[in-house]
């Protein structure tokens, strides 16, 4: 499952090939080839700049361990959503990534011109191994809960750096691919603009006060799944409390904080002042159909209200970062602020 995924089904390690084996060597060293943006080292050390012509490098702290890569990196490479995310935010336009979804390729809500002449290097799980080797690339980032089945496998390409998960520590894993990118100045003046961002939002809706006595939730129909109703711990539940919008109580029965799950038959559980709702997959395998047509959701208040807002999946739940974060903010003032 994509997005704020509670528990990412594992894959079996691919089985080494010579063709594979061949990529490795040729491409081990990494590449400094290729154009893109430097920044500052953010922290590098001295122990990369005693050989003649080798890049300076700095040491970062991964969920693998610590890890040398070169300070501005110009061939990344991004296994995840939300690593594209960062990186793009960043200024960083990588020379491979990953797709979610076979239909629908990279993310929707991020600018075409900046994913254009990004190389496809196969869907998320399971990404093309000998494409990556292919590309040469000095940095890869990705997440132990997504890829840390083939990460030694990863290493022997570049330099590796994975985050422990996904999802609800986006804010410190775009610090972790801030300081893996030599992008740490310019990450800070993201997250400051993001929280001002999200102040004049809650401004907007009418203050604090007003912000958190709007109890809302978000519902995402997924198909060959139970329907959600997104507790506190995840990706959109932080960019709502960012602006400091009410939960309902329903929340606090999400298991680890992640989801509470139900049938259409117990959708009346998700009532709020607000929904937002979204959808993975086959509106009617997803049971989304079935579900918007009954009568226990026609009979909500919040549908009463004309306060039910259907949103994309992609941005909402998918892409799990600061350019979709600010896009999100911008549809709740649009959505509530009236």
């Amino acid at each position: 499952m994509i997005g704020t995924a509670r528990r990412p089904r594992r894959r079996g390690l691919l089985a080494g090939s010579l063709a594979l084996a061949a990529a490795f060597a040729l491409s081990a060293c990494g590449g400094s080839g290729g154009s893109g943006g430097s920044g500052g080292s953010g922290g590098s050390d001295s122990a990369g700049k005693s050989g003649e012509g080798k890049p300076a490098t700095h040491t970062v702290k991964t969920a693998m361990g610590d890890v040398e890569v070169v300070d501005a990196p110009k061939r990344v490479v991004v296994l995840d959503t939300a690593e594209l995310d960062s990186a793009l935010t960043l200024g960083v336009k990588p020379v491979g990534a990953t797709h979610t979804d076979t239909e629908s390729g990279f993310l929707s809500y991020l600018p075409q011109d900046r994913v254009a002449g990004i190389k496809d290097l196969g869907e998320m799980m399971t990404p093309n191994m000998e494409a990556i080797a292919a590309l040469k690339p000095d940095l890869i980032l990705t997440s132990k809960v997504r890829h840390g089945d083939k990460y030694n496998e990863l290493k022997q390409i570049a330099p590796t750096v994975m985050t422990e998960t996904t999802g609800a520590p986006w804010k410190e894993n775009f610090q972790l691919h801030a300081d893996a990118l030599g992008k740490k100045d310019e990450a800070k003046k993201v997250v400051d603009a993001y929280a001002a961002h999200a102040a004049e939002v809650t401004k907007a809706l009418g203050g604090t006060e007003k912000a958190a006595a709007t109890e809302v939730n978000v519902v995402r129909f997924v198909e060959g799944a139970d329907i959600r109703i997104y507790g506190k711990q995840n990706y959109i539940a932080s960019v709502l409390a960012d602006v400091g919008l009410g939960r309902p109580a329903v929340t606090d029965k999400a298991e680890d904080g992640f989801s509470y799950d139900v049938s259409p038959e117990k959708i009346d559980l998700a009532d709020a002042d607000v929904i937002f709702h979204s959808t993975y997959g086959d509106p009617k395998k997803a049971k989304q159909t079935q579900t918007l047509e009954s009568g226990l959701w026609k009979g909500m208040q919040a549908v009463k209200d004309g306060k039910v807002f259907a949103v994309e999946d992609q941005l909402w739940i998918q892409g799990i970062g600061y350019t979709a974060a600010n896009k999100i903010l911008d549809e709740l003032q649009a959505h509530l602020a009236k």
